[in-house]
């Protein structure tokens, strides 16, 4: 799929996605269970990349912080998919300081690397970088690539929307989704046979191998 037939499914996706938002807030309890089937797998797959095996637990906690204040939430689907991984993301930090494991800390440099077609090869790269040995590499990265890599390709979210949730800029985001993608490419090995998926992918090198990866 090109970048405008992939961009129309994720404008479909977020626009459904909102309907069942707005119906779960007005009761709609079907509604609320729609918006979860929607948002959970990438979620779950972003709490993986965090904290591993207890990604599930997480995610309990996370969706009983969302049920309970739902109401206050106002934007789309899109801004539904970046308020549930703020507050999954809380609730990670917080079991991670609980079991007193200490983040690595990374200095971002200040360039500005931009990520064209972000939602291009969204699928492939789903797809590959939820498999385990994938989530095993990303957990091996630097945080602030893991987790710009998990947001922008499991999650699904621009640049902007990831800058949000981890409150950075929009350029230290797209630098560390790079450079992240990038040591993925180099450690899950090959190139994409496909000249246009290279070109078309977040990176050179990155989402074209990793659709490519099994």
């Amino acid at each position: 799929m090109g970048q405008g037939g992939e961009r129309r499914r994720l404008e479909a996706y977020d626009g459904e996605l909102g309907a069942a938002v707005a119906r779960a807030q007005d009761g709609d309890e079907t509604a609320f269970a729609a918006a979860y089937r929607m948002v959970q797998p990438g979620l779950l797959g972003y709490l993986r990349g965090l904290v591993g095996d207890d990604a599930e637990d997480v995610a309990s906690d996370a969706w009983l912080e969302i049920a309970r204040d739902l109401g206050r939430f106002k934007g789309d689907g899109a801004g539904f998919r970046g308020w549930t991984a703020t507050i999954a993301r809380h609730r990670a930090l917080d079991h991670l300081r609980r079991q007193r494991v200490r983040p690595r800390a990374t200095a971002l440099e200040q360039d500005v690397l931009e990520l064209p077609g972000p939602h291009s090869t969204h699928d492939q790269a789903l797809e590959s970088i939820s498999t385990e040995r994938a989530l095993a590499l990303v957990r091996g990265l630097p945080r602030d690539q893991a987790e710009a890599v998990l947001l922008r390709v499991v999650v699904g979210l621009d640049g902007p929307a990831a800058a949000r949730v981890l409150d950075k800029r929009p350029g230290a985001v797209r630098t560390a989704a790079y450079r992240g993608l990038k040591r993925l490419a180099r450690q899950l090995g090959g190139r994409s046979s496909a000249d246009g998926d290279a070109h078309d992918g977040v990176t050179e090198e990155g989402p074209g191998t990793l659709g490519d990866a099994t």
